[in-house]
């Protein structure tokens, strides 16, 4: 992607000179003068908490992130996102992470990597701190996600599902209509654990089973009926 104008004569990068305001800013900017997170460590790279407590005190104000999935061409609600996400870590003195969603590799492509990473350098701007920094994998975090999936099934608030696809759509409900809770819901933390562990091992069929967290069936929301 070529810029049709130079980036210094577009402005889009540069630290924003105006005094404008919204609730994010806000919160930043209030977090910031309470010094809220000024005890905060950072690890050198994404992790648990315990890898951030072995590390040094963060030199980072604020960091964001942007975590695109390589399986398409940005849209202008991208471009919304980027300059949101690096905009305020910009101003701020902070760090913003490119993330790439690579799960779900047979819809993903490096044209796509390739583009996406073209498309942000475009609009002025660098990731994870450095100009030569290489963008976070999410897969480089399968292991720190697989033992945080296990915490969430042994303390309650995930299940392992057998109904199929049609049947979680029809469960869930509708806008006028509560959804109703899976008959595997009621499941221990040691039976669902089981299952999960032998999803991991390759026992049963792609898509026979899925990890679920407990929230509310009942939600008005229906992105919180217990999604996948």
């Amino acid at each position: 992607m070529t810029s049709p104008v130079p980036l210094h004569t577009a402005g889009f990068a540069e630290k924003d000179t105006h005094k404008t305001s919204n609730f994010l800013r806000q919160i930043i900017e209030k977090d910031l003068a309470e010094n809220t997170y000024a005890s905060r460590r950072w690890g050198g790279s994404p992790g648990d908490a315990a890898h951030h407590a072995a590390g040094q005190p963060d030199p980072a104000k604020i960091r964001t992130r942007f975590p695109p999935e390589p399986n398409g061409y940005l849209h202008i609600g991208h471009a919304k996102s980027i300059c949101l996400n690096f905009g305020l870590a910009r101003d701020y003195g902070g760090v913003c992470h490119l993330r790439f969603d690579d799960t779900n590799p047979e819809k993903e492509d490096t044209e796509y990597v390739d583009s996406i990473i073209d498309a942000v350098r475009w609009l002025g701007f660098e990731w994870n701190g450095s100009a030569t920094a290489a963008p976070y994998q999410a897969s480089d975090y399968f292991d720190f996600m697989y033992r945080a999936a296990e915490h969430l099934i042994n303390a309650g608030h995930a299940y392992v599902d057998e109904q199929t696809v049609e049947q979680i759509r029809i469960n869930r409900g509708d806008f006028n209509k509560p959804g109703a809770n899976s008959p595997f819901r009621v499941r221990s933390p040691a039976e669902n654990l089981a299952r999960f562990h032998e999803m991991r091992d390759g026992q049963h069929e792609d898509g026979a089973m899925v990890l679920r967290a407990r929230i509310d069936m009942a939600s008005p929301n229906i992105n919180l009926r217990d999604p996948a």
